[in-house]
């Protein structure tokens, strides 16, 4: 094709001033926290939503989980639709979307409507996180700049996922369980307001037509395979039922990334799968995610339930992994230009891996004392791998694919999420469900007593306060062994697949982008 024959591309518009970046910056990250926040702060209210709705292990896996899917499932459609009508305008979308979604989970009266809210509370945090990365991609255009923004909102990213105890610890001390939903609604409508007046709209020049099928084909296959996972315990892994659902979901994955390589107008960005830089480096995010997020919902449960910390308590024993994520997530963007990518994200997936082997050996006589070791770890590791790994996906597009881009790797981090939180869960749920069962042959159990009891560890301790006595504090001590059980192996097995995602790292992710 000829210089004259070539479609004209606009010309981007030069980025605001320093001081305005600046504060439109604070505003992304803010927004960006609240949205992260999300991920862990209903976690320290798990007990409460035991207590409160009787919910068992699998609808708690499932309250939390219905926001990670949605806000992963939708996250590419959202960013190709920013990229196509304005980020800034799918960013205000968003954040209205997901103040409305937090006051109905806030006032939810059953699980399932809490399960919906929790969803619509995903589909508005889906339309939030691409566009701040690819907003911060457009207003920070020279590389040293733009990779200590990335830095920061990698930070920010971390940071919201570690503070979600203990600040929901903080208000359950003080108000009721919804409270933990509720603070986003005030939170979420500054930043609009602030974003009309701070923010500048930016969009891709080449109007890419949107992948109808791939959106809710990505999401189905999602859902259906994080229901086998989840309800797996519930009905047993041979099952006729999960197997075919597990099996569909894998299907329609599948048939998803046939749809994504051979489509004219595909959501993924497919071309930049062949670039290491990308696909590992968005691996390792995952990876990361998946074990800090499995392990915070285990962890949550365990400082509570085991250990017998108030919810305020839990969440200040948590926030070591917030502590040491906002020290390390800055500072890896320094050790990514002096050793580069591969051994700083390696070396952070590596440090996790021993965190949950820390916790694996945990015993029923450990206090915290014993557990913070393992935070420290787990907080240290998430902190040093997503900066870097997140700058090498980013790095790796052109800008005008950030918002795609910036899409994908958020769908990674999501779904890695999801996956810790429904395979460790599970994980968990059926060596405690497979240990009390065995417990209770050959106790007369009244059936609604015995549902209880092996639904969760919540259930089985309401139980033992219920009946008192000698035999009360047997049913307390055979469940919290159960459960300790249950999550040393669930930590077992997170340790594992975080350390052979450390291995790949070594092997294939480069330490620099190539020079052109």
């Amino acid at each position: 094709m000829s210089v004259m024959t070539r479609p004209h591309l606009p010309v981007p518009a030069a980025p605001p001033a320093r001081p305005r970046r600046r504060l439109a910056l604070a505003v992304l990250c803010v927004s960006l926290l609240i949205v992260t926040l999300d991920n862990t702060i209903l976690n320290i209210a798990l007990p409460a939503l035991v207590r409160a709705m009787h919910a068992t292990d699998a609808q708690l896996q499932w309250i939390v989980d219905a926001y990670a899917v949605v806000f992963g499932g939708l996250l590419l459609i959202a960013g190709t639709i920013a990229d196509r009508l304005g980020r800034r305008r799918i960013f205000l979308a968003g954040l209205l979307l997901f103040a409305a979604g937090s006051a109905a989970a806030a006032f939810s009266g059953t699980v399932t409507e809490l399960i919906w809210a929790r969803a619509a509370m995903g589909l508005g945090a889906a339309c939030i996180m691409p566009a701040t990365l690819s907003i911060i991609a457009d207003l920070f255009r020279e590389p040293r700049e733009r990779a200590q923004a990335i830095g920061l909102w990698s930070a920010t990213s971390g940071l919201g996922i570690a503070l979600g105890p203990i600040v929901g610890g903080w208000l359950l001390e003080r108000y009721w369980w919804g409270s933990v939903f509720f603070v986003n609604v005030p939170i979420a409508l500054a930043g609009a307001a602030a974003a009309i007046w701070l923010v500048p709209d930016s969009r891709d020049p080449v109007r890419r037509p949107l992948d109808a099928v791939g959106a809710p084909a990505a999401t189905a296959g999602l859902l259906l395979l994080l229901w086998a996972i989840i309800e797996s315990p519930v009905r047993g892994w041979h099952s006729a039922m999960v197997l075919s659902v597990g099996g569909a979901g894998l299907a329609v994955l599948l048939a998803f990334a046939l749809w994504e390589r051979y489509t004219p107008s595909p959501m993924l960005v497919v071309e930049a799968f062949r670039d290491r830089r990308f696909s590992v480096a968005m691996g390792s995010v995952a990876m990361a995610i998946f074990a800090l997020m499995g392990a915070l919902f285990v962890l949550t449960q365990y400082l509570q339930f085991s250990l017998g910390y108030s919810a305020f308590a839990a969440g200040v024993r948590i926030l070591p992994v917030a502590g040491l994520l906002a020290v390390t997530a800055p500072l890896s963007t320094v050790l990514d230009r002096l050793l580069g990518t591969k051994a700083v994200v390696a070396t952070a997936l590596a440090v996790i891996a021993g965190g949950l082997l820390w916790i694996s050996r945990l015993t029923v006589s450990a206090d915290f004392g014993h557990t913070l070791p393992g935070l420290l770890l787990l907080g240290a590791g998430a902190g040093l791998a997503i900066a870097p790994a997140t700058a090498s996906v980013i790095g790796s597009l052109p800008p005008q694919r950030a918002g795609v881009g910036s899409a994908t790797n958020g769908t990674a981090l999501q779904t890695g999420g999801a996956l810790g939180v429904a395979v460790l869960g599970s994980t968990l749920a059926a060596r405690y469900q497979a240990q009390m069962t065995a417990a209770l042959a050959g106790h007369a159990v009244p059936p609604a007593a015995a549902h209880a009891i092996t639904g969760s560890l919540g259930g089985a301790l309401g139980v033992a306060g219920q009946i008192g006595g000698a035999n009360g504090a047997m049913l307390a001590a055979a469940g919290r062994a159960a459960f300790l059980d249950g999550m040393r192996l669930a930590a077992t097995v997170a340790a594992v697949v975080v350390a052979v995602g450390a291995l790949l790292v070594l092997i294939a992710l480069p330490s620099r982008a190539a020079r052109s």
